[in-house]
């Protein structure tokens, strides 16, 4: 039997795909007919790992932004057509972590990737204009109130700006968590694919 949906989880600066595959696994009896990607970001980093935009202290340049749309996309298209939703568009779901959630949110706020869903973990909207090409995506963002790396306000800002332009956000900023993927974080996420994939 086929797979429904597609899932590609999208790692922060400097990981790797690899880090991501125990969220995965532990989402597999949660979405047990769905398949999971964790491809690496396509460009090295400094520190040894991968990255999909260079920063050099100029994270939000918008320029650095588009720069990287080439890549990511081309990363995206290979993976959906290797899992065999080169047509099914719809039944795929982006989860990005970090500068992975950076480049989620603006392929989706872009109008580029017209998906079934997107779950951002402690990212942001970078500074581009929003399209409302791809507004019936529902959108999940969860973000640290603690973290110090990208503040949650991030988040608070971005669910603002992608409600104006129509689409549905949930918010869910987690007391006490930083720059990471807690399990609730995890689990509200998993619950949240769970119903935005079966309509």
């Amino acid at each position: 039997m086929s797979a429904s949906h597609l899932i590609i989880f999208l790692h922060g600066i400097g990981a790797s795909g690899q880090q991501l595959k125990p969220l995965a696994s532990s989402w597999n009896g949660r979405l047990p007919t769905a398949v999971f990607a964790t491809p690496d970001a396509p460009y090295r980093n400094g520190y040894g790992g991968h990255q999909w935009f260079k920063v050099d202290g100029m994270q939000l340049d918008p320029g650095r932004i588009r720069a990287a749309r080439e890549g990511f996309d081309r990363k995206i298209r290979d993976v959906i057509t290797q899992k065999g939703f080169g047509d099914r568009v719809h039944d795929v779901a982006f989860v990005g972590v970090s500068q992975g959630a950076i480049m989620a949110l603006d392929g989706v706020s872009s109008g580029r990737w017209s998906i079934g869903a997107v779950v951002a973990f402690s990212g942001l909207l970078p500074p581009i204009s929003i399209l409302p090409e791809s507004n019936r995506t529902p959108v999940l963002l969860i973000h640290g109130a603690n973290d110090r790396t990208i503040p949650s306000v991030a988040s608070t800002t971005a669910a603002g700006q992608l409600r104006a332009a129509g689409f549905s956000v949930e918010l869910e900023i987690e007391p006490g968590v930083g720059h990471t993927i807690s399990m609730s974080g995890a689990d509200t996420a998993a619950r949240f694919l769970q119903n935005a994939l079966a309509r």
